[in-house]
């Protein structure tokens, strides 16, 4: 594993949290990456739950679950993060991650924002099973980035300890807006 790479270290992560067989989530699928690495870490008899607003993104992430033979075990929707509770239900998830900021290699115009982030967020905190766990990795800048990662750390900042246990990470020595990853562990 190259440590410097968050992507990389953020999926280490998460592996080391999960079993197989669970309900897993990925609540801005992007390209597919996370989905994918959900759905390997699934089995065969788990389930993972995967969401974006851009049809790029759930046909990004449908080949490349293709090309992996692993359609079986994902449900792509085409829906936004902040109506997770439509599809899953209290204390249903073993682990929900996000990716804020913009599709890559899409429409920068597209983002993630504050209002439905934390939505998704303060949801997901309820979808979530004692012992599960919610991954954050916060991609800051461009016009709505900086409101969106504040309003997310300011949140953070005030859920009860006794509940939720919350690790900020960030890189210390990299300019232009590194993106900070964020675990939170429900007790």
């Amino acid at each position: 594993m190259r440590q410097s790479q968050v992507t990389e270290w953020y999926h280490s992560i998460i592996s080391s949290q999960v079993e197989e067989g669970g309900t897993y989530v990925d609540a801005t699928m992007g390209n597919g990456q996370d989905t994918l690495l959900l759905c390997r870490l699934a089995g065969k008899q788990g389930k993972v739950w995967a969401f974006d607003i851009q049809k790029q993104a759930l046909q990004n992430t449908e080949n490349l679950l293709s090309a992996h033979g692993l359609c079986d075990r994902a449900e792509l929707i085409l829906d936004g993060h902040e109506n997770i509770d439509r599809y899953l239900s209290p204390e249903s998830a073993d682990l929900i991650c996000f990716n804020f900021g913009y599709l890559p290699g899409g429409d920068h115009t597209i983002a993630t924002r504050a209002e439905t982030s934390l939505a998704a967020i303060r949801k997901g905190l309820e979808i979530i099973k004692h012992g599960g766990m919610m991954s954050l990795c916060i991609y800051s800048g461009g016009e709505t980035g900086f409101e969106e990662k504040d309003r997310i750390l300011e949140y953070l900042k005030e859920l009860p300890p006794r509940e939720y246990t919350v690790i900020a990470n960030e890189y210390y020595n990299r300019r232009n807006c590194p993106p900070m990853p964020v675990f939170i562990f429900r007790s």
